[in-house]
């Protein structure tokens, strides 16, 4: 398999499980093993959209329990004779090459994949972000020789797109330096926040700077949020930036507040 692979360095890899657990979309070349009629294969290949069940095939690294998988978006995008190129959106943990031999059975002929390719996991795109590991070396090697870093910073991004496609809450400067230490999100420190944040959902916590704070789980929704003036509205999960970049204002006062 070939395609996106995205690397967390540094503080970076604590979030970088919430970009490999993510949607994930394929290219995948199958070969049918018999002679199949191109609109039976495109209406076939339509079955699967949705939840499927899914067992590991024996070649895996997980325990081969059915479970359920979803997927999000399937297309035949071309077909030459026996050979199919198809396109998948799904969740991750599904398999590519299960998928294509259930397709063939279906089919009544078998199928095996030939080729699979990962166009996108997460935010990451193949089109937008992916370089090759010689592009990191020559960027490295100027950087190391020159001290030119135009380069490298096209290949190594801020932290900060890794978490593009979570809801997200952004937070008052007074309260930074306290998740920063790792405590619990409450309301007064809300600034502002998106609309897709569900109750028990993984969000983003943020300056208003946009600088990623910590991850957290949503103890409500965005709605309810909203209305709320005292209380916990978020468990911090993962943080991501060190204490003392912003300024401490949560000690003040007697004793220590939370």
């Amino acid at each position: 398999m070939t395609g996106v692979l995205p690397v967390g360095l540094a503080n970076s890899t604590k979030v970088i499980g919430n970009v490999i657990h993510s949607v994930k979309e394929y290219v995948m070349v199958i070969q049918l093993h018999g002679d199949v009629a191109e609109q039976d294969l495109r209406r076939v290949a339509g079955y699967f959209r949705g939840e499927i069940y899914q067992r590991p095939p024996l070649r895996s690294s997980v325990k081969r329990a059915i479970r359920v998988r979803r997927i999000h978006e399937i297309e035949v995008l071309e077909v030459r004779g026996r050979f199919a190129l198809i396109r998948v959106l799904s969740d991750p943990g599904t398999y590519m090459r299960k998928l294509a031999h259930d397709i063939g059975l279906l089919l009544g002929v078998g199928a095996h994949m030939r080729e699979l390719r990962r166009t996108r996991t997460g935010p990451y795109r193949e089109d937008e972000t992916l370089v090759r590991l010689q592009d990191v070396s020559e960027a490295l090697l100027l950087w190391r020789s020159n001290g030119d870093e135009r380069y490298l910073r096209r290949i190594v991004l801020p932290v900060e797109t890794s978490i593009a496609h979570l809801p997200k809450i952004m937070i008052l400067d007074t309260a930074v330096d306290a998740i920063a230490h790792g405590a619990n999100l409450a309301a007064p420190g809300v600034a502002r926040l998106t609309r897709d944040i569900a109750k028990g959902s993984t969000v983003a916590i943020l300056t208003l700077k946009g600088e990623l704070v910590a991850l957290g789980t949503a103890m409500y929704s965005s709605g309810e949020i909203a209305r709320m003036e005292k209380g916990i509205i978020a468990k911090t999960r993962r943080v991501v930036m060190p204490p003392g970049v912003y300024p401490s204002t949560w000690r003040h006062g007697k004793g220590t507040q939370g």
